[in-house]
């Protein structure tokens, strides 16, 4: 068996494998969702337009693939900012994936570095429904579990309203 790490032209490891709907690892020549590539860079506006398609089809994992770019790519003064967005996105997978424990443990963390954004919001972001969302959706798991989740609760609005 080949154990070699695939790596990418620059020598960073990479994993090729698909990926199922939750982000999780599907065996080799399956058929999983399309992966958001690892160098994407969008603008904040594109970034939250993509993250909201995402979210709006359950697929909270590739949506926290395409914030983390964000944060990774945002100035410094925004990345805290970004980071809380894309742990949003991975309490939602947690969610999904049935892990009550981690996804009340990432929503609480989210909802403190969306909370602690003071500035005007980049990209139209519903900085306040951001953190209620995530605040009210992860005592709701640490109270009554996953079950009384709507497919809504794990498709937050991320400019508020309809985008």
């Amino acid at each position: 068996m080949d154990t070699a790490r695939e790596r990418d032209p620059a020598g960073r490891p990479r994993n090729a494998r698909p990926r199922d709907a939750a982000g999780r690892p599907l065996p080799r020549g399956a058929e999983g969702v399309e992966r958001v590539p690892e160098d994407l860079v969008l603008s904040p506006d594109e970034a939250v337009t993509e993250a909201q398609r995402l979210l709006d089809a359950g697929l909270p994992f590739p949506a926290h693939d395409v914030l983390e770019a964000a944060w990774k790519s945002a100035p410094d003064g925004e990345r805290e900012l970004w980071r809380g967005l894309a742990q949003l996105a991975v309490g939602l997978t947690h969610a999904q994936r049935g892990n009550a424990r981690g996804a009340a443990a990432l929503l609480e963390r989210a909802a403190h570095r969306i909370g602690c954004w003071s500035a005007p919001a980049p990209a139209g972001l519903d900085i306040a429904g951001l953190q209620a969302h995530a605040e009210t959706l992860a005592t709701r798991i640490g109270r009554d579990g996953l079950t009384a989740l709507t497919d809504d609760d794990l498709r937050p609005r991320l400019r508020g309203g309809r985008n």
